[in-house]
């Protein structure tokens, strides 16, 4: 699919919740007792598209010189404003978000102390997503441009590629209340949520199923809410409802969501 230069400004760093490539699935497995334990963080980058609707490169200081014929990618990735370690980078010659994640020929390297990275004598052509792992966990953020696309990635030779900063954030926010797949009274919901280290505010959305009666009112879609809980000031209609909950920090930087939708029902 062309990406239209309209689609891609801002470049938005967001979660996949995919365990698409084969070997991020299973490096998740075998170090999950780990990936509650680490903090790491960027921020959403706004970078100018190129005519095409790549990402173009920025500037900075080349770590190394790429082999002849080669290309070598350098970036940085944060959590919480600060440095993410060791966390996996791979750039992708093909990448499906809901399947089988990144294919074809593939780079990979993992982030220093000061949460840089450099993929070296990369092979020049276009890519179709540069992704970072959310710590030991079975997620990843990568640029999107338009919706939900992946961001693509025009490799020269014999040059460094300086990627926009990947800011993380962790799929580990816990919802209190309403249970989930619990039935509840229209009137005085409340919504709780477990408060996040270093958050200073969220936003809270309630996605009605529209297979169900219920409908999406929204005034409480992106609902800034400062403290871990919010009482809805309107009843619901019956049906079927998921609650998603984002943290931020000070700076407006992503912390964390909700894990998957969260369901409840309205009697």
């Amino acid at each position: 699919m062309k990406l239209g230069s309209q689609h891609i400004l801002p470049l938005v760093i967001l979660a996949a919740a995919v365990l698409g490539c084969n070997q991020l699935k299973e490096a998740a497995n075998t170090n999950s007792s780990t990936s509650n334990t680490t903090t790491a963080k960027a921020t959403p980058s706004e970078v100018k598209p190129n005519e095409d609707g790549t990402v173009p490169s920025g500037t900075g200081v080349e770590k190394e010189k790429p082999s002849s014929g080669k290309a070598n990618v350098q970036g940085k990735a944060f959590f919480n404003d600060k440095p993410a370690a060791g966390v996996e980078v791979k750039l992708c010659s093909t990448f499906s978000q809901y399947g089988t994640g990144c294919g074809g020929k593939t780079f990979t390297a993992k982030t220093d102390d000061a949460g840089e990275y450099l993929l070296k004598d990369v092979e020049p052509g276009l890519y179709e997503a540069l992704t970072v792992r959310v710590f030991n966990t079975p997620f990843y953020v990568f640029a999107t441009s338009g919706i939900m696309a992946a961001a693509k990635y025009d490799i020269p030779a014999d040059k460094t590629f300086f990627a926009p900063d990947s800011n993380l954030f962790k799929n580990d926010l816990k919802v209190a209340a309403p249970k989930a797949g619990s039935r509840v009274a229209a009137e005085n919901i409340e919504v709780k949520w477990d408060a996040y280290p270093d958050a200073a505010y969220y936003k809270m959305s309630i996605h009605a199923d529209t297979k169900t009666t219920a409908k999406t009112d929204l005034d409480f879609v992106g609902k800034r809410v400062d403290d871990p809980t919010f009482i809805l000031t309107k009843p619901l209609p019956a049906g079927d409802y998921n609650v998603r909950v984002d943290a931020f920090n000070a700076n407006d930087r992503k912390l964390a969501q909700t894990s998957n939708d969260f369901k409840f029902t309205v009697k």
